[in-house]
């Protein structure tokens, strides 16, 4: 059976555009909230992306730190994660949802009892930001056992020899890290020479879908829209930010530039 994730990718190829992926950290500005917002976005959004609030981030800029900060004072706890994602999948049977977080934080839940806990409230990806390749072959192994995708990462250091090692073992999704930052970072690098890198990964397995993050926002998504998917994080983290010192409403706000950003890879 075709994954939720590939569904996603094959909708969007279907319409000549790249999936639209979208990341919010659970519990972000309240349990209720983020969820809201995750629920209203996911009309726009492809793929949804959930953060797990973690407070020693390591890939994480500083508006989606804020957003963890934020979720964290809430008192947001991995069982509250999970509880969102599993309310916002009984409405949105359909639309996949990814969790992102740190490997810490499920090897101290325990990782059989956390992949079983994903499974049941219906998780369909994994994004582990801190176990690498080779170190996440058993890892993301048990995680196919449970019908859930592990997406591997690729950066722009990443050697010729372990790309082709790592595309192998991956499953329906592959991340490429834009350049070298933290998330959120101004693209310091040439659309150009992110296509250009994007397109050496596609070249060595054309069936896997390849998403770009890192630095795409609404002035950028645009000059990348060759990829399978784009991933849009802190952009909305920020917009929540914004929304909550101006009083205003969060959920049409972040609904708002997700929107824009999907008109404009239309």
């Amino acid at each position: 059976m075709i994954s939720l994730i590939n569904q996603a990718f094959n909708n969007a190829k279907s319409e000549n555009r790249p999936a639209l992926l979208t990341y919010t950290v659970a519990g972000d500005y309240t349990k209720k909230k983020s969820l809201e917002i995750l629920k209203s976005i996911s009309d726009y959004a492809d793929i949804c992306e959930l953060g797990f609030p973690h407070n020693t981030p390591i890939a994480d800029g500083g508006q989606i730190q804020t957003s963890a900060y934020r979720a964290i004072k809430n008192g947001i706890k991995i069982n509250d994660v999970f509880s969102i994602v599993k309310k916002f999948k009984k409405s949105k049977k359909t639309k996949p949802i990814i969790l992102m977080g740190y490997y810490n934080m499920i090897f101290q839940y325990n990782e059989n009892k956390f992949l079983e806990k994903c499974k049941n409230v219906k998780v369909d990806g994994l994004i582990v930001v801190d176990l690498p390749y080779p170190e996440n072959k058993k890892f993301a192994i048990k995680c196919k056992k449970k019908g859930i995708n592990f997406v591997q990462l690729i950066s722009p250091t990443t050697s010729p020899a372990r790309l082709k090692k790592i595309i192998k073992d991956s499953h329906d999704m592959i991340y490429y890290i834009s350049m070298l930052s933290t998330t959120g970072g101004r693209l310091n690098v040439s659309p150009k020479k992110i296509l250009a890198r994007y397109n050496n990964i596609k070249y060595q397995n054309k069936s896997k879908n390849v998403v770009i993050g890192f630095g795409i926002t609404e002035k950028t998504i645009k000059s990348l829209k060759k990829a399978d998917g784009l991933v849009v994080g802190s952009a909305i983290c920020t917009e929540i930010s914004n929304s909550i010192k101006k009083r205003q409403n969060a959920v049409t706000n972040v609904t708002n530039i997700v929107k824009r950003l999907k008109k404009k890879i239309k």
